[in-house]
């Protein structure tokens, strides 16, 4: 049996938490990003131990993506599961009143930092003939886009084309690339939308409640287990039946 080794970008991330703490038996080793505070994930080193490697990087900076991956690569073993969750905390502009700084800093943290590391890694899953990738990208990618949220949008469709593009490529190699698409989570990436905003979605969906982190993480679960084998190039929903 092949040890499995996790890396999870964004794993500061309220989703990347729960996924940790409830599948880390599954993992050889996990090596757990985030941005500039580790203060929750070390709370899990007492259940992990030292399977649990921190890394830090601020993905807005291309100079400090490619050092994260020079530092995973140095570590000796390579991931053989990849979950990338990194985004920006959401942020409503209209359209006519956003400025490219906004689009540019969506597009650093979520798409360049995806195409940087996986750019790298894949390859070294591709000599083993195996490997399994999940990035994280929004129930908009398949439903009516929310308003005032251009930039969002935007990244998680050009992320969802490179899964697509990546699942076709790297098929044949027996990696499995797929994508996550939950709707609104109650969590705190939607801390900057207005309360109001969050209660009415809630009340649009068919279930009456947002999504929630223990709703996404079973789904990233499957798509990174061995039960998924024949499961590439999709974009799984998780929402409840809403749109």
């Amino acid at each position: 049996m092949r040890d499995k080794i996790l890396l999870v970008i964004g794993a500061s991330s309220d989703v990347g938490i729960s996924y940790i703490k409830r599948y880390h038996g599954a993992y050889q080793k996990i090596i757990a990003h985030y941005r500039s505070s580790s203060e929750k994930l070390e709370t899990l080193e007492d259940i992990i131990g030292e399977k649990l490697v921190l890394l830090k990087a601020d993905l807005s900076s291309e100079e400090e993506t490619y050092r994260l991956v020079e530092e995973i690569t140095s570590l000796g073993e390579m991931p053989t599961h990849i979950l990338h969750l990194s985004a920006n905390k959401y942020a409503n502009y209209k359209f006519q009143k956003i400025s490219w700084e906004v689009f540019q800093r969506d597009i650093d943290v979520q798409l360049r930092s995806a195409v940087i590391i996986l750019n790298k890694l894949l390859p070294e899953m591709k000599k083993k003939k195996y490997g399994k990738v999940v990035v994280m990208l929004s129930s908009c990618t398949e439903n009516i886009a929310p308003s005032y949220l251009s930039s969002y949008v935007s990244v998680k469709y050009a992320l969802l084309g490179l899964v697509k593009a990546l699942a076709s490529e790297y098929a044949a190699q027996g990696i499995c690339i797929n994508g996550v698409s939950p709707s609104m989570m109650e969590t705190k990436m939607v801390s900057e939308i207005p309360s109001l905003v969050v209660e009415q979605n809630a009340e649009k969906n068919p279930q009456k409640r947002n999504a929630r982190v223990e709703d996404v993480c079973p789904a990233i679960e499957f798509l990174l287990s061995e039960e998924a084998g024949f499961v590439t190039g999709q974009n799984i929903l998780v929402s409840g039946g809403g749109n």
